[in-house]
């Protein structure tokens, strides 16, 4: 993207969890990176994974460098905490970039507001249907019994 060298930087942010990396992951991040000038990306830490009573298969510090290698994103960071708001406030970003799976849910339109005050808007992808890693999990489940 080329600027006049007078144009704010605009900076977006995604989070997950990135195990099993697929085509739904990639999808989010091309897409993401094609409407900011630097993506950011948070990947969620093996023990905030476990809120969901969920194991990460691939450790976080690889998943991390799996993430950061990918062309479309800009920096990685660790995801320590499941508030949104606290990692806007310390990067600054511009735009939230969030699968619509989370479009209209109670958590959301409140986290919604909240952005809207301080001037973020959040971009709702539409969730790559038929699959995901939860689905690769099982899949791959099914294939060893």
């Amino acid at each position: 993207m080329y600027k006049r060298g007078d144009e704010k930087t605009v900076i977006g942010y995604t989070s997950g969890v990135y195990d099993l990396f697929h085509i739904g992951h990639l999808n989010l991040l091309k897409n993401a990176k094609g409407l900011c000038d630097k993506l950011i990306v948070g990947v969620t830490s093996d023990e905030l994974v476990a809120y969901k009573n969920k194991k990460a298969i691939i450790p976080h510090q690889e998943r991390m460098e799996i993430v950061r290698n990918i062309h479309h994103v800009d920096a990685v960071v660790p995801q320590n905490d499941m508030d949104k708001f606290k990692m806007w406030q310390r990067i600054k970003f511009d735009i939230m970039f969030v699968g619509d799976d989370w479009f209209e849910s109670e958590k959301w339109k409140v986290l919604d507001a909240q952005f809207k005050e301080v001037g973020v808007k959040i971009i709702y992808f539409p969730y790559t249907q038929g699959t995901s890693s939860t689905l690769i999990n099982q899949t791959l489940k099914d294939l060893r019994k």
